[in-house]
């Protein structure tokens, strides 16, 4: 399968320097709002990268449910798959990939649970479904076949009515403290328009990196 004809020229607009507020954070606001505004399905929508038992890297797609100064929140299985790497080495990377906008954002960071009480207070607003869900699934586990979770969802569905969903003991919240932003913006002849986050003592630092 050749694909060295398929390419797209990114050019709709680039990124000066000038543009970029000096709080990551308040840029990625900035960028996530019009990401939102500009109907993209689920802009929430992000590549979680960790690491596996031997070093090798293993990503799949979250939602982002939180970002403020605390860091970036997702709710989760903590006996997933994901869950396993996390507790073993606590360093992930997000990826936001906003094609449409012929953006990107990528963000580095360490990762810890939320509290408790914020994992609980996300539940209670999940949807009756969803919680079910979390109930249902022993998430990354081998299962015989769909019938397994339908199942499951009915004998759940018949014991816990909407409204008296209990969390799950092992479900719950992480959060990602960042530690450096990489904003990405596409430009023509692929000199792209890259701009590097690093935190320091007293704030952050802004470098361009070579596309």
């Amino acid at each position: 399968m050749d694909l060295s004809e398929l390419r797209k020229e990114y050019a709709d607009h680039g990124v000066d320097r000038g543009e970029l507020h000096s709080d990551p954070l308040v840029q990625f606001k900035t960028w996530f709002a019009q990401a939102k505004n500009g109907g993209l399905i689920e802009p929430n929508a992000m590549v979680l990268s960790t690491t596996d038992e031997m070093g090798a890297p293993a990503s799949r797609t979250v939602l982002l449910k939180a970002a403020d100064e605390m860091g970036f929140c997702f709710f989760t299985n903590y006996n997933s798959r994901k869950g396993a790497h996390l507790l073993r080495d606590d360093r992930a990377t997000l990826l936001f990939p906003w094609f449409s906008l012929e953006r990107q954002i990528h963000i580095n960071g360490r990762v810890t649970r939320t509290s408790e009480e914020e994992s609980l207070a996300y539940f209670a607003r999940r949807p009756y479904g969803s919680q079910l869900g979390a109930l249902v699934s022993n998430q990354s586990e081998v299962i015989p076949d769909r019938a397994y979770l339908e199942t499951r969802l009915a004998s759940l569905k018949a014991q816990h009515p909407e409204g008296a969903v209990p969390k799950p003991a092992f479900w719950g919240g992480y959060r990602i403290i960042p530690e450096s932003f990489e904003f990405w913006q596409g430009r023509t002849n692929r000199l792209h328009d890259r701009f590097l986050y690093t935190r320091e003592v007293n704030g952050w630092k802004i470098t361009r990196l070579a596309p």
